[in-house]
């Protein structure tokens, strides 16, 4: 029997530590098989040698990240796990406290783990960037937080989002409506991004005044796109001739990230995904960073990181049996 006794003389830390009801406490306690104690200022832990140390590891990111202004809940213990798991949890002190921008409602967004760590620090130094991962671990958000960031400092006129208008069980021509209409439901993710950032009323104005654009991919055709910032998204499901159409629009004093999901690929016809391409073809090309996101960069539910893993699994699995 080990144990380790931790002082937190900051009650408001030793509060947020703990968790509402003790909750973080009590997974800390289950993940790592250790009986945790709190008495005044002092947290004891208690239970074998190994466990203690990895359960005080835990505690110790944790309190780094409650002094560095991020709220502590079960999200953030289960990422923490994971780190420590890995013996990588001191890479999570790197990750940096600037926030990246302020939504309208006065919501802070930066990185969270440390994927989005790197990806943000690659989008700051590139021109061109590849966020590629999962569901849920923030890569349009961030870009979307980082275009508005830059348009907000002045170092570009324009914010351009774009995504492939694919057609995923139902046919455009069947839709009601005109053309815009038609293709909205395919931007609207982008849209949510936009209203959060700016609010209703500003995101309208630099709308009309065309400071943003949010369009299908087929309408950056033959343009080429000067101080703007740009976004492709849900970049999976281009062609390899979108994809570098796409790329050849960069113009002077813009940058391109480029989001995607190799897993969700909806293209008819079992088409060559571009974003599977492009990451092969443009690797080595200077000024081009490609961020890879795994599942331990998802910042949504849990178990949204669990659907992930288990799909990977079974993949895993078929491949393995068709082998």
């Amino acid at each position: 029997m080990s144990e380790k006794i931790i002082k937190i003389e900051d009650t408001g830390e030793m509060h947020s530590l703990l968790g509402d009801f003790d909750e973080n406490i009590n997974l800390i306690q289950k993940h790592y098989n250790v009986n945790i104690l709190s008495r005044g200022e002092d947290l004891k832990i208690m239970g074998n040698d190994a466990d203690v140390s990895l359960a005080f590891a835990c505690i110790d990111v944790l309190l780094s990240k409650i002094r560095n202004g991020d709220n502590i809940g079960e999200q953030e213990v289960r990422y923490v796990f994971s780190m420590v798991d890995e013996g990588i949890h001191k890479e999570i002190k790197t990750i940096s406290n600037n926030n990246v921008c302020v939504t309208s409602t006065g919501k802070t967004v930066k990185p969270k783990t440390i994927g989005q760590q790197k990806y943000i620090d690659a989008i700051k130094s590139n021109t061109i960037v590849f966020g590629v991962g999962p569901a849920g671990t923030g890569k349009t958000y961030l870009a979307v937080a980082m275009a508005v960031k830059a348009m907000r400092s002045h170092e570009v006129n324009k914010i351009i989002l774009t995504r492939p208008a694919v057609e995923a069980g139902e046919k455009l021509g069947f839709l009601p409506g005109d053309l815009q209409e038609k293709v909205d439901p395919y931007l609207r993710p982008l849209y949510d991004s936009l209203f959060e950032m700016f609010g209703a009323d500003t995101f309208t104005r630099l709308l009309e005044k065309g400071s943003i654009e949010v369009a299908p991919l087929a309408y950056m055709r033959g343009r080429t796109l000067d101080d703007a910032f740009i976004i492709l998204d849900e970049a999976q499901n281009t062609t390899c001739e979108q994809i570098k159409m796409f790329l050849t629009r960069l113009g002077f004093n813009s940058k391109i990230v480029i989001t995607g999901d190799i897993t969700q690929i909806d293209l008819p016809d079992k088409r060559k995904s571009g974003l599977i391409e492009a990451t092969k073809v443009l690797k080595d090309v200077e000024d081009i960073k490609i961020v890879k996101f795994t599942d331990v960069d998802v910042v949504r539910h849990k178990l949204v990181q669990d659907i992930i893993r288990a799909y990977e699994k079974y993949n895993s699995e078929r491949n393995d049996s068709d082998a």
